[in-house]
């Protein structure tokens, strides 16, 4: 029997979808943050130092915020997935033939006759009796724990990654055309990582890269006008 080359089959698809999450969540935010950051200053002035300074500001605290926060949430995730597998692994110790029962009727419930049940039951605890009950029960298998290390370092870099498309594009065009320069460079890079993402995960493209754009350049004309607001008046 063969797989089908375009089905996920594979065991580390909990793995692939995890990376594409923080590396995507990661990216946008970047995007949408610095470039907010610096259009609302560049509202308030032109002066170039002052949008730097943001800017990078913006980009360092922002990477930083993403990676810790990242590592916060996959610690919490991976010590409750670890607690889960030792506690089968002592339940397998202490109690076999009350695993082994719980086993079979998993097997039954999804409409597997009693006898067949038992001797999958059976051969798989022989085979590996671990994984077979963290399989069926919970669902995970021993190896597919998350590194918290691994998802803050994916989180920040993507938000770093993000991050600087906005920054050089406010910085590299001429003060004329440098908010509109910047509006086009982030919603351009926006389209490009809804896009990414929903083929990576399967996913019709269109309605999650319009919630995207939308949401990215709600975000821009916000804190752009906001920035102008205040430049006019005087406040800043």
């Amino acid at each position: 029997m063969s797989f089908h080359s375009n089905e996920p089959h594979a065991g580390d698809v909990a793995g692939r979808l995890n990376w594409l999450r923080a590396g995507v969540l990661g990216a946008n935010d970047g995007i949408v943050s610095v470039a907010a950051i610096v259009v609302g200053v560049a509202g308030a002035t032109s002066a170039i130092a002052p949008i730097l300074t943001a800017g990078v500001a913006g980009l360092v605290g922002g990477a930083i915020s993403m990676a810790l926060g990242e590592y916060v949430s996959v610690s919490s995730q991976s010590d409750s997935q670890r607690a889960l597998i030792e506690k089968e692994r002592r339940e397998l110790a202490e109690m076999p033939e009350e695993e082994l029962a719980e086993l079979t009727a998993i097997y039954e419930s999804k409409g597997i006759t009693a006898g067949t049940a038992r001797q999958v039951a059976v051969e798989l605890t022989e085979h590996d009796a671990l994984a077979a009950h963290l399989e069926a029960e919970l669902g995970i298998t021993e190896h597919a724990v998350v590194s918290a290390w691994h998802a803050a370092g994916a989180s920040a870099l993507a938000f770093t990654v993000g991050g600087i498309l906005p920054l050089a594009a406010i910085l590299m065009t001429p003060e004329p055309v440098r908010v509109l320069a910047t509006f086009v460079a982030v919603l351009i890079a926006l389209v490009i990582t809804g896009t990414l993402s929903a083929r990576i995960g399967g996913s019709s493209w269109i309605r999650p890269t319009l919630r995207i754009v939308i949401g990215g350049a709600l975000a821009l004309a916000t804190t752009f006008l906001i920035g102008t607001l205040l430049g006019t008046t005087g406040v800043v």
